[in-house]
């Protein structure tokens, strides 16, 4: 993919299913309150944390492109 993403969890939506660090162990854990949060605030554009967000039940999951801001998901309709 090449861009770099910036990764958020809105933590009032999160209801710790753990599906995002399922699918993405090595862009999401839980912590002790089993509240989902990304490994880092930026990453490597990858399939895997893309898979993440789409598959958060709740929609806690946003990823933006660094630098211009763009949504990656949810996509703005």
């Amino acid at each position: 993919m090449g861009d770099r993403w910036h990764i958020e969890v809105d933590r009032s939506l999160c209801i710790g299913s753990g599906m995002c660090a399922g699918a993405a162990p090595d862009g999401f854990r839980l912590d002790g309150a089993r509240q989902a949060h990304p490994v880092g605030a930026e990453a490597e554009a990858s399939e895997a944390v893309l898979e993440a967000a789409e598959s958060c039940p709740v929609e806690a999951i946003a990823i933006r492109l660094v630098g211009s801001g763009q949504p990656v998901f949810p996509p703005d309709d």
